[in-house]
């Protein structure tokens, strides 16, 4: 049979293609895996609790609304409001099952084929995947020196097509944050050209701050441009229960929940009652979580300042560093190969989130404890001096 041929013509996911390598990953004792970002904890013990509880029952297994369990969207908006300082209500609310779903509904809402969204570099690889799938263009916004994008740089590549500006703060690669006057600036911007603001908020509790993201729900017609997209995965530990949110107007949810009954009818029951109660339940151990996060960045930052092997750390935050290569002369993607089967160290190539091989490497940051930090750095001084020394004698042949 045939197949579609955007899909066809697509990358296979980065996370599979990056774990084939160590295949069974458990196999090899002294894998430092530090690919994919999840939480290496269990979720809280009232998240746990609640949700045995509600398995238990006869409505365990069933749906809910498709916009959501109604006590959730009520607490989440709550916590959105008092977090925010601003206005936001149970209706601006839909579940999703998990925020990739959460952008995908809400890129199809505002976009169809040929229209384009404004995409900063790095890019989170399911957003530039899902896009090019459904025949939407990516247009990207290259950021400064310090990877942070502008809103002056975005505003010469709006064009009639143009439907929104994604921002992902902090970022996924890059950890980068992004301050509340630039995403004003960003927003100010989506405002005057009648376009959307898709802010993905997903390690929004992972910003080493209580202070506000963004000012921008304390604005009585913020719906009219901004979308905000959340997960609950880290902050809660629960990501295979698969629960994100959308935050919107009641309008563009009409048009979310039209896609979401289509593929999904709800996100499941059962994060949905996780997120609920480690919403309203467990407030304080999400804070000691997000501090024990904030250590491991330190630690990290402070172990790559002497940049082990010549790999050069360009930023931290969040969930991720950001970490150049030395070897100029090498795929990104090789490199990312030797150090899987030579140092036992699994990362994701950069090519992963970008159009172009510009050297870097993606580096899981929530999953190093401070011994696996001390081993990281050993495991890449030697790869820097061995396969450096490698790339150096192969010059010296072919000159």
């Amino acid at each position: 049979m045939r197949v579609n041929r955007r899909v066809l013509d697509q990358i296979d996911s980065p996370i599979s293609t990056a774990y084939a390598l160590v295949s069974p990953p458990e196999g090899d004792p002294a894998l430092l895996d530090l690919a994919q970002a999840a939480p290496r904890y269990p979720p809280a013990p009232v998240v746990v609790d609640h949700v045995t509880r509600i398995a238990r029952g006869r409505h365990g297994g069933t749906y809910t609304e498709v916009p959501g369990l109604p006590h959730l969207r009520e607490a989440f908006a709550a916590e959105l409001s008092r977090d925010y300082q601003g206005s936001v209500a149970p209706d601006n609310v839909v579940v999703t099952a998990g925020c990739n779903q959460a952008f995908s509904l809400v890129a199809a809402a505002l976009a169809g084929t040929g229209d384009e969204l404004i995409v900063p570099l790095p890019y989170y690889f399911n957003h530039d995947m899902w896009l090019r799938m459904t025949g939407i263009r990516p247009v990207y916004l290259r950021p400064g020196p310090d990877l942070v994008p502008r809103a002056a740089d975005a505003e010469p590549l709006i064009t009639p097509r143009t439907r929104a500006i994604v921002l992902v703060t902090p970022g996924n690669p890059s950890g980068v944050t992004i301050d509340p006057a630039g995403i004003a600036a960003f927003a100010e911007l989506a405002r005057r050209h009648d376009i959307a603001l898709i802010v993905d908020e997903t390690y929004r509790s992972f910003r080493g701050t209580d202070e506000p993201a963004h000012h921008l729900f304390a604005d009585p017609h913020w719906d009219r441009t901004l979308v905000s997209l959340h997960s609950f995965a880290k902050d809660l530990a629960i990501p295979g229960y698969r629960v994100g949110a959308v935050v919107a107007s009641p309008e563009v949810n009409r048009q979310v929940c039209k896609l979401l009954d289509c593929v999904a009818v709800c996100a499941p029951r059962i994060g949905q009652e996780a997120a609920w109660a480690g919403l309203v339940h467990a407030r304080g151990w999400r804070r000691a979580r997000a501090r024990d996060i904030a250590r491991q960045r330190a630690w990290f930052t402070a172990a790559m300042a002497g940049r082990p092997g010549g790999f050069e750390l360009l930023s931290c935050g969040g969930f991720f560093g950001w970490i150049r290569h030395p070897f100029t002369d090498r795929p990104t993607d090789d490199v990312a190969r030797d150090l899987v089967t030579r140092y036992h160290t699994l990362l994701i190539p950069g090519t992963a989130f970008l159009p172009e091989d510009q050297g870097m490497l993606r580096v899981s940051v929530s999953n190093l404890d401070r011994a696996a930090v001390g081993t990281f750095v050993d495991r890449l001084t030697e790869a820097g001096r061995v396969l450096g020394s490698q790339d150096s004698r192969t010059l010296g042949r072919s000159g």
